[in-house]
């Protein structure tokens, strides 16, 4: 996913402990658990309790409604204003970031790179090393941690149903060297196995692509709302209106239906590990 050179400081984890601990004091000061708290901001238990310990990055519903539930003077809303931009991905990106967190459904289609939710670091620092201009090392690593950050996601919600289909080219371009490669097929075989992750890949041998205009995201929020988003050098765009979100989804189900199943997928992807 695009990372931005002009955003590359990353979100003070002393902010976001910050934060958390002014949430945990307005909390006892009302009495209440984060077991009690939970169910009247609506989110979970543990979810609150990553916020207070500076773990996760407050949506705004959840500041909108603790703000309110713990009658906080308007300090909550105060406090989030800065954290409100997600330092380390690019600003484009951060919306959809944050309605990735929410999200019941996640799907991706990439043709460039492997997908960021995929990755692992030395392919990560392999693809933050091609970027052109050059980025600075301090840059690497904030978006390396943003993007490590992002991969929690996989195993942090395991109600979330994540589906990727991706190029065969991806992981036959030898990205960072032969070694990470191997290292990076090994761990999306892995991901792969996780009940909520569907994997496919699109052979270079499929004749018909319903992908040709690019790689896109879809994904379905709580409210059982679709939206898309699609990828440019150095931009991107949230996509919402209802008739061309339903183009994405058609040409997304064309593709699940292109690619090899998730089994043949793997075989693959064994195949082409074992030739490195």
């Amino acid at each position: 996913m695009a990372d931005s050179a002009n955003t590359n400081e990353p979100e003070s984890s002393d902010s976001l402990r910050a934060f958390g601990a002014v949430v945990k004091v307005f909390r006892e000061r009302a009495g209440l658990t984060q077991e009690e708290l939970a169910p009247l901001v609506r989110y979970s238990p543990q979810t609150v309790a990553s916020i207070e310990q500076g773990r996760r990055f407050p949506q705004q519903d959840f500041v909108d409604r603790a703000e309110d539930v713990l009658e906080a003077f308007g300090v909550l809303r105060a406090a989030a204003k800065y954290l409100a931009r997600r330092k380390g991905l690019a600003s484009w990106f951060r919306q959809w970031a944050e309605l990735e967190e929410q999200a019941i459904s996640l799907c991706t289609y990439e043709c460039r790179v492997v997908p960021g939710l995929l990755q692992t670091e030395a392919y990560a620092r392999a693809v933050f090393h091609n970027r052109v201009p050059p980025l600075a090392d301090e840059q690497i690593e904030t978006q390396l941690a943003a993007r490590q950050e992002r991969q929690r996601l996989l195993r942090d919600r395991p109600n979330t149903a994540f589906s990727f289909i991706m190029e065969e080219a991806l992981f036959r371009r030898r990205t960072g060297g032969v070694g990470t490669m191997r290292e990076l097929i090994g761990h999306v075989l892995e991901c792969a196995e996780l009940r909520n992750v569907e994997l496919q890949i699109l052979p270079l041998e499929q004749e018909h692509h319903a992908g040709l205009e690019g790689s896109m995201q879809l994904l379905e929020s709580p409210d059982h709302r679709w939206l898309g988003y699609c990828e440019v050098q150095r931009s991107g765009q949230l996509i919402s209106d209802r008739k061309e979100v339903s183009v994405l989804q058609m040409r997304y189900a064309k593709l699940r239906s292109q690619a090899l199943t998730a089994e043949d997928s793997a075989s693959l992807l064994k195949q082409i590990q074992g030739a490195l």
